[in-house]
């Protein structure tokens, strides 16, 4: 669930050199939340208030179900290092993930 478009509490969600995060019906997105870039969320994934998912320089890719709390930040490292987030994580809040890999 994103708010819908035109609405005043949206999050932003942008494109970095022409490829688009991707989402579904069955995430939840924060209105405060921010998705730039090559970022994938599986299905039931939560992105909550305050959090930055930036795919700029190499790819994200978000667990079906799990969740990524209050001001966490995740990005990653030109050509070395994506981020891979398992499905079923709980990344707790106020956290900082840099271009690793967290298992289911």
């Amino acid at each position: 669930m994103v708010a819908p478009k035109g609405s005043s509490s949206v999050a932003v969600i942008k494109p970095f050199l022409g490829v688009e995060p991707s989402y579904d019906d069955t995430n939840y997105i924060a209105e405060t939340a921010v998705l730039i870039g090559d970022v994938t969320l599986g299905t039931e994934a939560s992105i909550w208030h305050h959090c930055t998912l930036r795919g700029d320089v190499n790819w994200i890719r978000v667990g079906a179900g799990t969740n990524v709390q209050d001001h966490t930040v995740v990005h990653v490292t030109h050509g070395t290092a994506p981020a891979d987030i398992g499905a079923r994580v709980t990344i707790g809040h106020g956290a900082i993930i840099h271009g690793c890999t967290i298992e289911d």
